[in-house]
């Protein structure tokens, strides 16, 4: 079985490019249309696990998301079955936050709850989603507040933390204070989607950061085409850097794995190009 160029976590091999799980789930980023046709056509054990076993049979072996979904837990375990190899889960949790999170801490009592739930499904690296992390970001203290004791309870359990951001501070200042962690997520894309400043600065802090960066949105929700966004995120990104691809066919992840190998191996992109009547001046006879 060939495999997906790769990189190392924790001192966890994990392949370079990570499948993100939005797509699957209903988080389009697009349209409540959208997100209602992924939930009605995509979102089932069946055809999750088809996805899954086309990213696995290349080498792809690490996947992105909210494993506490029971039909994208069943398809890992599918897709594993099918392959006879094992996925590598990057679990994004939502911990509980309130007014009081800041000052007074998490209820760590309940986060133990959840973070042995995200164990016992057998998730690798456990990062708290962006919405836990940035509630938490202090610019005045220059820190991700109240974020140690949660590292200490999922390193407690076997699993490697790290943050899930879109705030480019949660990088700077968790290496600044020296935080407890192997990895971030962090979004990174050409056209500055969901990114908080401009792209350059945000690749900046991805180059100079003290732990592989799994970055996530490569083709801004769709609003990128692969070889567009693809072709900015390998290039632009260092060796040990991740990129998160969300796909809603095993045709799609196909794709993005042919393409991204091109990429990856300086060729030129040979993917089957899409067909349209406008496209009939161009073509060579």
């Amino acid at each position: 079985m060939s495999d997906f160029p790769r990189t190392e976590v924790g001192g966890v091999s994990v392949s370079r490019m990570i499948v993100g799980s939005n797509w699957f789930l209903g988080w389009s980023h697009t349209t409540a249309a959208k997100d209602n046709y992924i939930r009605t056509e995509i979102r089932t054990r069946e055809r999750i696990a088809a996805i899954l076993e086309t990213f696995l049979r290349a080498g792809v072996d690490t996947v992105m998301g909210f494993i506490a979904h029971d039909d994208f837990y069943a398809a890992i375990q599918d897709a594993e079955q099918r392959v006879g190899r094992k996925i590598i889960v990057v679990s994004t949790p939502s911990l509980p936050v309130t007014a009081q999170t800041p000052a007074q801490g998490f209820d760590l009592n309940e986060v133990a709850r959840l973070l042995d739930a995200e164990a016992a499904r057998g998730a690798t690296f456990c990062l708290p989603h962006q919405g836990t992390t940035d509630a938490m970001v202090d610019r005045a203290t220059r820190e991700v507040r109240r974020m140690a004791p949660v590292c200490a309870l999922i390193r407690e359990r076997g699993m490697h933390p790290g943050l899930s951001t879109h705030m480019p501070e949660s990088v700077v200042y968790a290496d600044e204070s020296g935080l407890d962690v192997d990895t971030y997520i962090q979004i990174y894309n050409s056209m500055g989607f969901l990114m908080q400043i401009e792209v350059d600065w945000v690749n900046r802090i991805i180059r100079d950061a003290k732990k592989p960066v799994m970055t996530i949105k490569p083709m801004a929700a769709g609003q990128l085409r692969p070889f567009q966004g693809l072709t900015f995120a390998w290039n632009s990104l260092r060796a040990c850097d991740m990129v998160t691809v969300g796909t809603m066919t095993p045709a799609e992840a196909q794709e993005c794995i042919d393409l991204s190998l091109e990429i990856l191996e300086g060729q030129a992109a040979n993917t089957t190009l899409q067909e349209t009547r406008s496209k009939a001046s161009v073509k060579t006879k």
